[in-house]
C-alpha cells in the first residue's frame, strides 16, 4: 500500500458514493452501498498495509497513535476531490483496523434527505435540548448537520460545534458557526461545553453525549437559555430519556427527570430501511415534540405512556411514531411490507398496516 493506491480507493468510493470503507488484515477493502457490504477484487491487506493507512490519516491530522491504544477516531480529507471521511481505527487480533465513514461533499437539505418537514419548526426553539437519536450509520449525523446548516441559512445566531471529528465542514452564512474539534483544538466535550458558555453562543452542537460529565453539562446549558443539539445511540424517544436518566445515581434520578422535562424540546429517533427497489435507502423518523402530556410522563416516570401520546399527537403537533412513517411509506409503494415488519419494534404493525 502507498499513498497514491490509497487516494485512489478513497477517490473511487467518494464518486461512487459508497457510505463506508473496510481495511481489515487478510481481507481485500470492502465498501458499503446501498447497506450492502461488498467484496471488492483488490489484494487482501497484509498487516504493514494497515498500518500504513492509520499512520497516514494521523499525518494528515499531525498527531500520532498512542502505542497503548484500543480504539480511535480521527478524519481525512482528499486533496484533489474534496472528499471527507470520518476514521474510526482500531486493533483486531493484534493488528490494526480502519473503518472510514464517507462523508457527503453537501449538506442537505430537509426535503434533500426525505426528513420530515417538522424539523424545521423544531429548530426555532430558542432554548431547551434536541437530541438525534438512532444505531449507528443510520443518518444522526447528516441530519443534525442538516439541521445545524438550517439555521445557519435562516437565523443570526452564534453557532458552536464540538464534535470528534469534525466531519461536515459549513460555512457561515447568516449565523457565524465555530468548530472545534476534540484532540486538536479542545481536550474534551465537558470542558469544551463549559469554555463555549463564555464564548457567547446561541446554538451549541455537541457530537455525540458520551458520558455523565458531558449530558450534566448539556442539560445546564440548556437551563441557562441556549439551544443546544446532540446526539445518543439510542432507538426512540422513550430509550432515550430512560439512557440520559440512567446515567444519574439513583438518588438524583427524580430531579433529573424534572430537568429534562422543563428542557427537553424533541427528540428525532432515525432508522435507515431499504426502498422497494432495493438500490436506495430512506429515512424511518420518530418524532417526538415535549408537549405539556408528555413534560408530565417524564417527571412522573410514566415514559411507557409516551408512545401512544406521539400517535395521538401527530396532527396536533406533527409528531409520528416509526410505525406511522413505515405505515406512509408502505402506503405510497416506497417500501415492503416485509421490509417494514424487520425494522418495527412494534407487534401488530401489520394490523395496523390493516386497518389504516
Amino acid at each position: 500500500m502507498d499513498i497514491k493506491t490509497l487516494n485512489q480507493i478513497l477517490e473511487i468510493a467518494f464518486a461512487k458514493r459508497v457510505s463506508d470503507i473496510h481495511f481489515e488484515v487478510d481481507n481485500p477493502p470492502f465498501f458499503r452501498a446501498h447497506g450492502q457490504l461488498l467484496r471488492s477484487k483488490l489484494p487482501d491487506l497484509k498487516p504493514q498495509d494497515t498500518e500504513f493507512i492509520a499512520a497516514t490519516i494521523m499525518a494528515k491530522n499531525k498527531r500520532k497513535l498512542p502505542e497503548d491504544f484500543s480504539e480511535f477516531d480521527a478524519s481525512y480529507a482528499l486533496a484533489n476531490s474534496g472528499g471527507r471521511f470520518r476514521v474510526s481505527i482500531f486493533r483486531q487480533r493484534g493488528n490494526i483496523g480502519i473503518v472510514m465513514r464517507v462523508i457527503p461533499p453537501e449538506i442537505g437539505t430537509f426535503q434533500d434527505l426525505k426528513l420530515p418537514g417538522v424539523l424545521a419548526e423544531i429548530v426555532k426553539a430558542p432554548n431547551g435540548l434536541v437530541l438525534v437519536t438512532g444505531p449507528t450509520g443510520n443518518g444522526k449525523s447528516t441530519t443534525l448537520a442538516s439541521m445545524i446548516n438550517h439555521i445557519n441559512e435562516k437565523y443570526a445566531y452564534n453557532i458552536i460545534t464540538i464534535e470528534d471529528p469534525i466531519e461536515f465542514l459549513f460555512k457561515s452564512q447568516k449565523s457565524c458557526i465555530i468548530q472545534r474539534e476534540v484532540g486538536i483544538d479542545t481536550q474534551n466535550f465537558s470542558s469544551a461545553l463549559k469554555a463555549s458558555l463564555r464564548m457567547d453562543p446561541d446554538v451549541i452542537m455537541v457530537g455525540e453525549l458520551r458520558d455523565l460529565e458531558t449530558i450534566d453539562a448539556c442539560i445546564k446549558a440548556s437551563e441557562t437559555g441556549h439551544l443546544v443539539f446532540s446526539t445518543l445511540h439510542t432507538q426512540s424517544a422513550v430509550s432515550t430519556i430512560n439512557r440520559i436518566v440512567g446515567h444519574f445515581p439513583p438518588d438524583t434520578q427524580g430531579i433529573i427527570r424534572q430537568r429534562l422535562a422543563d428542557i427537553l424540546v424533541a427528540t428525532v429517533s432515525l432508522r435507515l430501511i431499504e426502498d422497494k427497489s432495493g438500490e436506495a435507502v430512506l429515512p424511518v423518523v420518530e418524532v417526538m415534540r415535549t408537549t405539556t402530556t408528555i413534560q408530565a410522563c417524564i417527571r412522573e416516570g410514566n415514559l411507557d405512556e409516551i408512545g401512544s401520546h406521539i400517535e395521538k399527537g401527530s396532527a396536533q403537533y406533527q409528531m409520528q411514531s416509526m410505525d406511522q412513517h413505515l405505515i406512509q411509506l408502505c402506503k405510497k409503494g416506497l417500501i415492503t411490507v416485509r421490509e417494514a415488519k424487520r425494522v418495527s419494534t412494534s407487534m401488530d404493525l401489520e394490523r395496523k398496516l390493516t386497518f389504516t
